[in-house]
């Protein structure tokens, strides 16, 4: 087995992995299997030729999986961790598209043009990633009425994020972009390995909102004294999802009044 087209190429400062992604490929288990939504959906014939063609590597800060220019030969997703979608290696000005947290898949835009990636995807903290071989993404398109509209809605959902990524991009209020950043990172189509709880540091949503830590903190409290998330050891809950994408619109919750006001 071998993730053909990932990258062992880390940036500065990270260290870099004794061996390649490739080469610490395995078979999936029984519990990294049930993390994949879209697996569920395919009868037991696709399901089985799609398990016996997945692989997983445990992916090591600063690896990337996806490099720009690199020809796309797999549909990757994220069991668990952390990833970062980029264009830092182009020549235009650098930009973080979005975060990739767990259950998130991408790539099937470049998978479908057979083209090669216009993005890197760069691991933020330890992270086991799942590679589909392109043509079994092919062939389960091909076969599977199931798949497509599984596919017809992540395209759909991921065209809406990158829109709004654009118009996160626009954005000088720190506490605007983090509150933006936070509600793509929960988007239960896209994301739904998330759940309401997202192990990040925020150190690393530094990293995908491009402010310092400590801008990343004042930020949190901010939107914590608001009810919409919450601060817990190693990772933050959403309280509101709605109102984080409309924050700084939502107002603080108003205690009840006496029965008779």
């Amino acid at each position: 087995m071998n993730f053909a087209n990932a990258s062992s190429q880390a940036e500065t400062g990270a260290a870099s992995p004794a061996t390649s992604l490739r080469q610490r490929a395995r078979a999936a288990t029984a519990q990294e299997l049930a993390a994949i939504p879209w697996l569920a959906l395919l009868d037991p014939q696709q399901r089985a030729k799609a398990v016996a063609q997945l692989e997983v590597a445990d992916a090591q800060v600063g690896e990337r999986i996806c490099k720009i220019g690199k020809k796309a030969n797999y549909w990757f997703g994220v069991i668990d961790g952390l990833l970062k979608m980029s264009n830092d290696d182009s020549s235009g000005q650098a930009i973080t598209f979005t975060g990739v947290p767990p259950g998130g898949w991408f790539g099937e835009g470049t998978l479908l043009k057979r083209e090669s990636y216009r993005y890197n995807i760069q691991v933020l903290r330890p992270s086991i990633v799942a590679g589909l071989p392109l043509e079994m993404f092919h062939e389960l398109l091909e076969g599977s009425i199931a798949f497509n509209r599984f596919m017809l809605n992540q395209l759909n959902e991921r065209l809406g994020q990158f829109i709004a990524a654009r118009e996160i991009d626009r954005i000088s209020d720190p506490d605007l972009r983090v509150a933006r950043n936070l509600a793509a990172l929960f988007h239960p189509q896209l994301y739904p390995g998330v759940g309401s709880l997202l192990r990040i540091t925020q150190q690393e949503l530094g990293y995908l909102v491009g402010l310092s830590r400590q801008r990343v903190n004042q930020a949190l409290n901010k939107l914590a004294e608001r009810g919409l998330i919450s601060i817990e050891y190693g990772g933050l809950r959403v309280l509101d999802l709605q109102g984080l994408r409309c924050f700084p619109q939502v107002m603080p919750a108003v205690s009840a009044l006496p029965v008779g006001a």
